[in-house]
C-alpha cells in the first residue's frame, strides 16, 4: 500500500478537492446520494470548503482529506454534526475509486475515532451505511461500530430510493482501540 497522510482540510485544498470529486463522481453516485451539479465547479467547491472551514471553526465539523505520497487528494473523512454538549458526532468518508479496497477507509475511520476521543473528547459516534454497501459496513464493523436501527428512504442512488442502517460506537467502552 502506498503511504498516505490524513489531515484537516485547508483553504488551499479546493482545487485538488474539485479534481478528486470530478474524477470520482460516477463512482460515488453508484454508492451514495449525488451532489448537485453546481457543486462540481471552482465556485461550488470553493464555497463548500469555506462552509466546512467555517463549521470547523464553530466546533460543529472536523473535515479531513487523505493525500498520497505525491500530495494527490485520494479521499475524504469527516466528523460532522459535532455536539459537544451531548458528546456525539457522525462520521463519513469517501475514498477514490482507484484507491478502494486498500484499507484507506479503515485508516480514515480510525483517524476520526482518534480525533473524536482525543481532540473533541466525544462519548459516541454514529454512522449510516446504505443497505447492500458491504464494503462500508465491513469498515464500520472492523472499527467497532454496532448495527442499530433501520433508516428507510435515506437517499436516492442511481434513481432508486435506498434504505440504510445506523451504526454506533461508544467511545467510553473499555477496549476501544482506534489502532486495532
Amino acid at each position: 500500500m502506498s503511504t498516505h497522510t490524513i489531515r484537516t482540510l485547508r483553504a488551499g485544498d479546493a482545487a485538488p478537492l474539485l479534481a478528486f470529486e470530478q474524477a470520482n463522481r460516477a463512482w460515488f453516485e453508484r454508492h451514495i446520494d449525488r451532489r448537485p451539479d453546481d457543486f462540481y465547479s471552482h465556485d461550488g467547491v470553493q464555497a463548500h470548503v469555506a462552509q466546512f472551514l467555517d463549521q470547523h471553526a464553530q466546533g460543529r465539523l472536523h473535515p479531513c482529506v487523505i493525500v498520497d505520497e505525491h500530495g494527490q487528494l485520494i479521499g475524504r473523512a469527516n466528523l460532522k454534526d459535532i455536539d459537544q454538549q451531548l458528546g456525539t458526532a457522525e462520521v463519513g468518508y469517501r475514498i477514490g475509486q482507484q484507491q478502494a479496497g486498500r484499507g484507506l477507509a479503515t485508516a480514515a475511520l480510525r483517524h476520526l475515532i482518534d480525533l473524536a476521543q482525543n481532540e473533541w473528547q466525544l462519548a459516541s459516534l454514529c454512522a449510516y451505511a446504505i443497505d447492500g454497501n458491504a464494503a462500508s459496513i465491513r469498515v464500520l464493523v472492523r472499527c467497532g461500530f454496532v448495527q442499530g436501527v433501520a433508516v428507510p428512504a435515506i437517499a436516492i442512488v442511481e434513481g432508486k430510493v435506498v434504505d440504510c442502517h445506523a451504526y454506533a460506537l461508544d467511545l467510553r467502552s473499555a477496549g476501544i482501540d482506534p489502532a486495532r
